[in-house]
């Protein structure tokens, strides 16, 4: 069954490049393009695709209002967002997450890493890498009224608990199993579990949710 892929970047070479990459590959369809964020709206709403690529900077509508949007429509939720950003760093990564985004990719990151971070995120993952994550941090240092418990983190288990706080910690499933010494699956079920138990939308918004909640020092 094949991912589609849907494209917002008010840059025609970026489209382009993205485009065709995604042409290239039997596993991935085309759902269509946008130029800024209104269209991308009115895009996701036509199309339902898989995943969309979308810029954080446009013209008429930004990346990280068009993102508000879209996690917004109960019926969108099955749509994962990446951002494309210039620079990982990027002053609106930690707004991007809040407001529903799955991860990040550099504008200029190597093809191979735009195929598999659409398969990643199609899939459920999230883009995270550890500079992102030291971002999100820095965010909370400066911005400590955002700290305050999720409501239902009381429904956790203690192991739960735990599994939630390595997610803030930037831990993927397989480094999770081997920190609590479980199977992958294992660590799969106890993620999807406190997924479900919390209303998080990705993998990305535990890790906010950590940070919020105080787990992730």
């Amino acid at each position: 069954m094949s991912i589609s892929v849907a494209l917002a970047d008010d840059q025609a070479l970026v489209r382009m490049g993205l485009r065709v990459l995604i042409e290239s590959e039997d596993d991935l369809e085309l759902a269509g393009e946008a130029e800024n964020g209104r269209a991308a709206v009115a895009l996701v709403r036509r199309t339902r695709p898989d995943v969309l690529m979308m810029d954080i900077r446009m013209p008429e509508m930004d990346g990280i209002s068009a993102l508000r949007q879209i996690t917004a429509e109960p019926e969108l939720a099955g749509v994962r967002v990446i951002m494309l950003t210039t620079f990982e760093l990027d002053e609106y990564v930690f707004d991007a997450l809040q407001a529903g985004a799955a991860g990040f990719l550099i504008k200029d990151s190597e093809p191979a890493d735009m195929l598999r971070a659409v398969r990643l995120v199609a899939a459920g993952e999230s883009l995270l890498s550890p500079s992102v994550t030291r971002r999100v941090i820095e965010s909370f240092t400066s911005r400590s009224a955002l700290r305050r418990p999720h409501p239902r983190l009381a429904e956790l288990t203690d192991r739960e608990r735990e599994v939630l706080s390595l997610i803030g910690e930037g831990l993927s499933n397989e480094e999770i199993a081997g920190r609590l010494v479980v199977s992958p699956a294992t660590a799969r079920t106890h993620v999807s579990r406190a997924m479900i138990k919390l209303g998080a939308r990705d993998r990305a918004q535990l890790v906010v949710i950590a940070y919020q909640s105080g787990l992730v020092r």
